[in-house]
């Protein structure tokens, strides 16, 4: 079971604090962008590549362009963590633009899948919306704007390979309700609200379930326009 947010904070406060008291003890603690990211590890998992249980992304690779809009969106509140947004509340954008450098720089391997839950049928719909779309809902493929290999798109456009079961699902339904959201047009708002929760959860079985490429990296250039205007990715 995951702990309530308040004790994830405790915990990477401990982590700062055991650094900080290092260093005052003469502790040869280098002030690097990697040492200083090392209370977001407690969350993300080692260097940022997490592992596939739980409701932590893994940040480790993804595009940098993505990362700083969504640390930009914890600290202007469109999106909403406790955690999260106590820690970038008083960050500058440039440091928040060298945080997400750092992370899209790392070129880690990926954990390996976890078992489906859901059924062959809820699987082969969840491949048929994240390769083909639903045109009747008007709903786009995932791979339209995630890249045939599901790894993003340089220079906004995150991987959705290697991620957990139940922070997909999370993620779809806060879409849903408007709990996260992203710059306006926001793309991804407007085609979860076009989807059935099982649909969702459908897409999120199937995702779950698919080994990452051996070349994880984002491509560096997806065709465009995207089927929705995306203010997260601008022309």
């Amino acid at each position: 079971m995951l702990a309530p947010p308040s004790t994830h904070r405790l915990r990477v406060v401990l982590v700062a604090l055991a650094l900080a008291c290092a260093a005052a003890h003469g502790a040869d603690v280098p002030d690097t962008i990697g040492q200083r990211m090392q209370p977001c590890m407690v969350c993300h998992g080692p260097e940022g590549r997490a592992t596939t249980q739980g409701f932590f992304p893994r940040i480790a690779g993804k595009p940098a362009a993505y990362l700083y809009n969504q640390l930009l969106a914890f600290r202007e509140g469109w999106r909403t963590n406790p955690t999260m947004a106590y820690f970038v509340d008083h960050m500058t954008d440039a440091y928040l633009q060298e945080i997400a450098r750092y992370f899209a720089g790392l070129d880690l391997p990926y954990a390996a899948p976890t078992r489906a839950r859901a059924t062959p049928a809820q699987l082969a719909r969840g491949e048929t919306l994240v390769r083909h779309g639903d045109r009747a809902l008007g709903v786009p493929a995932c791979a339209a704007c995630h890249g045939a290999a599901l790894t993003g798109a340089l220079p906004a456009i995150p991987g959705v390979l290697g991620l957990p079961h139940d922070y997909l699902r999370l993620q779809f339904g806060a879409w849903r309700v408007g709990v996260r959201r992203a710059r306006a047009p926001d793309c991804m708002g407007q085609i979860v609200s076009r989807m059935t929760p099982q649909d969702l959860n459908d897409v999120a079985a199937w995702l779950a379930s698919q080994p990452v490429p051996a070349d994880a990296a984002p491509a560096a250039q997806i065709a465009r326009p995207l089927p929705l205007p995306c203010g997260s990715d601008p022309p």
